[in-house]
């Protein structure tokens, strides 16, 4: 009986195939998938840096053509810098064209008189001739550049419009200027140069009989 329990035991063992070779089977089933998985990710990879490459390409011809524009917005305000100061400078040194042109103008009419009273000889015409110069000189001046004589005779001092060069004591109340040796210009509302002139200050007498005054005042308090 032991013999057939042994013989039953063996066919069991006979007609079970090998546990280890299922196993193995299950296991490359397993890896299966998992080199399906790394060959999507190393494509997604691949994909991703072909991204990369054709951003890198595009990010590079912009910063090129930033770049080119940048260069060429340098030089044209290095241009622009220089026409300034050339301009400038040629504003500074040809400021003056138009007056000295219209200047050589009247320089022309003094030539012209000076030739007149060469061959005439007649003092009057050449009086009224510099007279007729000076009278249009004055209007082109007044009329074209804004510049225009006052008169001081009998008129208060005005500092910023007189300087005293000399001064004399008189029956006023205030300064008031007495003799003109020298005309005052203003440039429009500007005064251009001051007018020298004479001024006539009030009386001493009338200065000390206030300081008398106020004296006596004090020593009463």
């Amino acid at each position: 009986m032991s013999k057939n329990k042994k013989h039953d035991s063996e066919e069991r063992v006979e007609g079970n195939p090998a546990p280890e070779f299922v196993e193995s089977d299950q296991g490359m089933a397993a890896d299966a998938p998992s080199d399906a998985h790394a060959g999507e990710a190393s494509g997604q990879a691949r994909e991703q840096l072909e991204v990369a490459e054709a951003r890198i390409v595009v990010l590079e011809a912009e910063v090129s053509s930033l770049k080119d524009q940048y260069l060429r917005k340098l030089a044209d305000y290095e241009n622009f810098r220089k026409r300034m100061f050339r301009d400038k400078e040629d504003a500074v040194q040809y400021a003056n064209t138009q007056i000295l042109t219209d200047l050589v103008g009247v320089v022309d009419n003094f030539d012209r008189a000076v030739q007149s009273s060469e061959t005439s000889r007649d003092f009057q015409s050449l009086h009224d001739g510099v007279d007729m110069i000076r009278k249009s000189l004055l209007g082109l001046l007044e009329s074209k550049y804004g510049l225009s004589r006052f008169d001081s005779m009998g008129t208060l001092f005005d500092p910023n419009m007189h300087e005293a060069v000399m001064s004399e004591r008189g029956d006023c109340k205030e300064p008031v200027i007495v003799e003109e040796f020298v005309k005052g210009y203003k440039l429009r509302d500007r005064v251009l140069r001051s007018a020298k002139v004479k001024v006539c200050m009030p009386a001493e007498e009338a200065a000390e009989s206030t300081g008398s005054e106020d004296t006596t005042h004090v020593e009463q308090a």
